[in-house]
C-alpha cells in the first residue's frame, strides 16, 4: 500500500451534471464510472464535490453512498455563486496540497478552463493532476494543463442514451417517422498513426535516456505528449493489449522487464538498412521506366506493394524523405527537387555507384 498514489477527488458538480444532461442526451450524471477509473490508478483518500445540493436532491444521495463528502454552495446571485464555488474548490485543493504531503495526486472533475491556473499550481508543488470532464462541455485548454485527462463519456460503465424524440405530447398520436440509418459509430483511430506515434515514443526515449525502456514509462511519455491519450480510441481494453498487437506487427519488441506486468519495449531489430535501400533502387528503377524520375508522393505507397511491412521508423528514420536521403546519401538512388512538380525526384543508380 505504501507505493500505491494516494488521491485527492475534487468535483466541480455543477459543471458534470449540467454537461452530462445538455451533451450526452439529458442523462443523469452517475459518478461510479469515475470511482472505477480511479481505483485503477491509486487509492482515493478525499471524496469532495461542490455544489448548490438544493439542485441536486438525488444526486446527493447517490454521492453519499460513494462516500463523497457534500461541500454546500447556497444558490446567491448568478455567476457570483459559481465563482464562489470555484473559489471554495481552488482554496479546499491547495490546503490539501500543503497539508497533507502524502497525497501525490488531484482528480479535478470539471472542464472549466478557469481551473487551469489550478492545475498549473498543483504540479509546480509536485503534485500529478487528472481532469475528468464530458468532453463537449470541456475547454480546450485544460486538457494540455493536466497530466491525464479523462473524457467522462468515453469512460467504461457510461452508456450515452439516443436522442429522445421531440414534438410527441402524451395522449395525442403521433405519425412515425421514416426509419432512419442508424448513426454510424464513432470510428477507431487510425491504427498506423498509432504505431508511428509509439515507434517514435520508443526511439526518443531509447535516445535521451539511453537505458531500457518499459511500458509503464511508455505509457507516462505519451500522456505528456497528450494527456487525453487512452488506448480504448484505438479498440484495445488495456495498455498491455496494446503493445502485443504491435507486437505481432513488428512495430515493437517486447521482453520481460524489472517488474511483473511491466515488459520492456525496444525497437525491432530489421537487418542492414542497405537492403531497404537497395529495395528503394529497384522500386524507383522499376517505376521510372525510362520517364525520367520518380515523385517522392506516392513512392511509399509503391514500396508497399512490394514489401507490405515496410516502414522507415523501423530503421530509425522519423519521415520517409529522411530515409530517401540517406539513400542517396549512400549512393542507391538521387534525390534532386524539381520546381516545375513541386516535389523531389528520385531517379535509380547503378548498383554499387558512387556515393553522393
Amino acid at each position: 500500500m505504501d507505493q500505491e498514489d494516494r488521491i485527492a477527488l475534487f468535483l466541480d458538480y455543477e459543471n458534470l451534471a449540467l454537461g452530462a444532461r445538455d451533451h450526452l442526451g439529458g442523462m443523469t450524471f452517475d459518478f461510479r464510472p469515475i470511482a472505477d477509473a480511479l481505483a485503477e490508478r491509486g487509492r482515493v483518500v478525499v471524496r469532495r464535490a461542490y455544489a448548490d445540493w438544493s439542485y441536486f436532491d438525488e444526486d446527493r444521495r447517490m454521492l453519499t453512498r460513494s462516500h463523497v463528502e457534500l461541500i454546500e454552495m447556497p444558490q446567491r446571485m448568478g455567476a457570483a455563486r459559481k465563482n464562489a464555488a470555484d473559489i471554495k474548490m481552488a482554496v479546499d485543493a491547495m490546503e490539501l496540497a500543503f497539508e497533507r504531503e502524502y497525497i501525490s495526486t488531484f482528480v479535478l472533475c470539471t472542464g472549466d478552463s478557469d481551473f487551469t491556473p489550478l492545475v498549473d499550481k498543483l504540479r509546480g508543488l509536485n503534485k500529478r493532476v487528472i481532469g475528468v470532464g464530458v468532453e463537449k462541455s470541456t475547454s480546450a485548454l485544460l486538457p494540455p494543463a493536466c497530466d491525464e485527462f479523462l473524457y467522462y463519456d468515453r469512460l467504461e460503465g457510461v452508456e450515452v442514451p439516443a436522442a429522445r424524440a421531440r414534438g410527441s405530447r402524451p395522449g395525442r398520436a403521433v405519425e412515425p417517422e421514416p426509419e432512419k440509418a442508424p448513426p454510424p459509430a464513432e470510428p477507431v483511430r487510425d491504427g498506423d498513426e498509432l504505431a508511428v506515434l509509439v515507434a517514435q515514443t520508443v526511439a526518443g526515449l531509447q535516445g535521451s535516456s539511453g537505458g531500457e525502456v518499459t511500458a509503464s514509462m511508455l505509457k507516462r511519455t505519451l500522456l505528456r505528449k497528450d494527456p487525453t491519450f487512452s488506448e480504448s480510441d484505438y479498440g484495445f481494453r488495456a495498455f498491455g493489449e496494446l503493445l502485443r498487437h504491435l507486437a505481432e506487427r513488428n512495430v515493437v519488441e517486447l521482453v520481460e522487464g524489472p517488474a511483473k506486468g511491466d515488459p520492456e519495449v525496444a525497437l525491432p531489430e530489421h537487418g542492414d538498412a542497405e537492403v531497404a535501400f537497395a529495395l528503394l533502387r529497384a522500386v524507383v528503377q522499376d517505376a521510372a521506366a525510362g520517364n525520367g524520375g520518380v515523385a517522392l508522393s506516392g513512392l511509399k505507397n509503391q514500396i508497399r506493394r512490394v514489401r507490405p511491412d515496410f516502414s522507415e521508423k523501423k530503421l530509425g528514420y522519423r519521415t520517409f524523405l529522411q530515409f530517401c536521403k540517406a539513400a542517396a546519401t549512400s549512393g542507391a538512388v538521387r534525390l534532386s527537387w524539381n520546381p516545375d512538380a513541386d516535389d523531389y525526384l528520385l531517379t535509380a543508380e547503378p548498383a554499387g555507384g558512387p556515393k553522393q
